[in-house]
């Protein structure tokens, strides 16, 4: 059954008798067998690019269990792939192979276990869902900050596990920046508990950070403390016709200096994704008449009082530091239209397009998404010159971006009379990650290697980097059980 993972030293004995062993630790109802009402939730990617079906799904309901299961599945050499809300693009949360292993799903440990509104933050389990989180914090008068598309089913041990970005990473930092303590379980069975909350604590290796970002392939992570934020008592957000792509940076700075530091998202939107995202959702308003080669949506927030106070002309302070740097811009000619909410309905209209893209894409057609990141000044080189290569090629770019941290989600697509098997994708990948290490970009910023970038990882990571992580791999988990075939390139 999974004889290619059993290491030396390790017992094997039979299947049936490790899954009679699990409905001991987790209950008969919580062990699931391999079966077509497990397909979709448990063998299926959610992207549908990558399908195995494991030999059987467990679902612990607390640290306890989890770390038996884990000693259980050591003890008889089957391997591990821990999934939480299974939202991930990468492959990361099924088997490589079909009946292999065992999928632990954390779903059941969904307990928001405290909220320290002194200290701003909130513990939380690795099951709970991020809008669940963020419900939770703001019934508390505080933000969880972490939030993009997914958010009403990825869960927090996902989020965890990829180093999951967003859109507001520009103000509040990744998933990684938001924790401050985790709970987990190493491949061993041993568990560590760092939820102490502490902003300072020098005390040796960081292990909350060696586990964060990797993907279950060095333990699993039960919980963990995070930061959370002042509620802001006002917003203004807009939609911007940009003269450049170059001029990006400038804006945001612009936009930054006068509030204070107050931007909260900065998404590159040019036409061409507007253009999809109203064929797929043809009740999406334009935010701008004219078409926006360079569109910017933005959203500016504050938690000062001040900055809510209404002044006789009837805007918010924060407005009027929005309004009179885009003033200026404009004047300049880098800001070439603008489009800012006037109600609350036109903000969530703004939101849902730019959360709709991901979406749209997949109802345009085939199509090859690159999750990348890009020092902010080279985001233009590196648009314009993949644009002009790959139309070349006959592929239709729809790229989208936080531009705030230089995250793009480029995406190619079959233009106009292409089809797309025909394309030469290869030949454009090697264009886009060559281009890419000129620039000193990542060929990963938020969504995982899992599967579907091993070939990139062996290709493009450094030599240095992989022996060190292959090290550290075999030194936590040295009979390789936990999520083989994932985020570390075999040798």
């Amino acid at each position: 059954m999974w004889d290619a993972y059993v290491a030396p030293g390790l017992t094997m004995r039979s299947p049936e008798e490790l899954l009679a062993r699990l409905e001991e630790v987790v209950g008969s109802s919580y062990v699931m067998m391999g079966g077509a009402e497990l397909a979709t939730p448990y063998g299926t990617d959610w992207t549908g690019q990558y399908s195995a079906m494991p030999f059987a799904v467990v679902r612990p309901k607390n640290t306890l269990e989890v770390a038996e299961v884990i000693k259980l599945c050591r003890s008889y050499g089957a391997p591990i792939v821990p999934v939480g809300g299974r939202t991930g693009l990468c492959g990361g949360g099924v088997p490589v192979s079909e009946g292999e292993g065992i999928v632990v799903s954390l779903e059941r440990m969904s307990a928001v276990r405290s909220l320290d509104q002194s200290a701003r933050t909130i513990t939380l389990e690795a099951g709970v869902v991020l809008q669940t989180a963020q419900e939770h914090a703001l019934s508390a008068g505080l933000v969880f900050p972490l939030t993009f598309g997914a958010q009403g089913s990825a869960m927090i041990g996902g989020a965890l596990s990829t180093n999951a970005g967003g859109s507001n990473v520009v103000k509040y930092g990744t998933t990684r920046e938001l924790c401050i303590g985790i709970e987990a379980v190493l491949p061993d069975g041993s568990v560590f508990n760092s939820l102490t909350g502490l902003r300072k604590d020098n005390t040796g290796y960081d292990l909350r950070d060696l586990l964060i970002g990797a993907e279950g392939t060095l333990g699993i992570i039960t919980a963990a403390v995070f930061k959370l934020s002042a509620l802001p008592l006002t917003r203004t957000t807009g939609f911007l016709s940009l003269a450049a792509l170059k001029d990006a940076p400038r804006v945001l700075n612009a936009l930054q200096d006068r509030t204070g530091g107050g931007v909260e998202a900065y998404e590159y939107m040019p036409a061409a994704a507007v253009d999809v995202i109203c064929r797929a959702f043809p009740e999406t308003r334009r935010p701008l008449e004219a078409p926006a080669e360079t569109g910017m949506f933005f959203e500016v927030a504050s938690s000062r009082k001040d900055d809510a106070d209404t002044g006789e002309d009837g805007e918010t302070r924060l407005q009027s530091m929005v309004f009179a740097a885009l003033e200026d811009l404009m004047e300049e000619e880098i800001v070439l239209d603008a489009m800012i909410a006037q109600s609350e309905q036109q903000r969530i209209d703004l939101w849902s397009m730019r959360e709709s893209i991901l979406e749209s894409i997949t109802e345009n057609g085939p199509a090859y998404h690159m999750d990348i990141s890009l020092p902010l000044a080279a985001v233009a080189e590196f648009v314009e010159a993949m644009d002009a290569d790959v139309s070349e090629m006959g592929f239709h770019p729809l790229t989208v971006g936080h531009l705030g941290d230089g995250n793009l989600h480029y995406a190619l697509s079959a233009a106009p009379g292409n089809e797309w098997a025909e394309l030469p994708l290869d030949r454009a990948k090697e264009k886009a990650f060559s281009l890419l290490m000129q620039l000193n970009g990542s060929f990963s910023a938020e969504h995982g290697i899992g599967q579907s970038k091993l070939g990139v990882m062996r290709d493009l990571k450094q030599d240095s980097q992989l022996v060190a992580m292959r090290s550290i791999k075999r030194a936590l988990d040295p009979d390789g059980l936990m999520n083989p075939g994932k985020l570390i390139p075999a040798e």
